[in-house]
């Protein structure tokens, strides 16, 4: 088993400017936790959204427990994401009056071996942005390579 999980959800960063970030606690089964301290999990297509007061993450890939019986778990489920009330009303109205959408950004253990999920308020991104934020990991690249080249 990892001692910390740190799975990165990449093409949001690409696809959306952030603007805000929170971190959730998740609601899991025993074969989810299990199977996400082996590694075991994907973000890279899943999102947020609200069912009546509560948020829940959609389209979040926990593989099946190898170990599981019976009681394993649904792979692409929906899970409860558990924040405070003051911050789901907050996000309730920037998705609802801006039609900003809310991304998981990270999934991760704490200290005390939990699993936390990083969210993030996003903005879309037009096809132009994604083309200058190209630019800039080409350019921070290159620089990259003549400091190393000088040292």
């Amino acid at each position: 088993m990892l001692k910390t999980v740190n799975i990165l959800n990449k093409r949001a960063r690409f696809d959306y400017e952030i603007i805000e970030k929170f971190t959730a606690g998740i609601v899991l089964a025993g074969t989810e936790i299990k199977s996400i301290r082996l590694g075991k999990a994907n973000i890279t297509e899943s999102f947020c959204e609200f069912s009546g007061t509560e948020l829940f993450a959609i389209n979040t890939y926990i593989e099946e427990y190898s170990f599981g019986n019976q009681f394993n778990h649904k792979s692409r489920s929906e899970r409860k994401l558990l924040l405070n009330k003051r911050e789901l009303k907050n996000l309730a109205r920037s998705v609802q009056a801006k039609g900003l959408t809310i991304i998981p950004l990270r999934l991760f253990t704490n200290e005390k071996g939990l699993a936390k999920l990083e969210i993030g308020l996003c903005k879309g991104k037009k096809n132009y942005d994604k083309r200058e934020s190209l630019k800039e990991q080409d350019t921070k690249r290159d620089l990259d390579r003549i400091k190393k080249a000088f040292n």
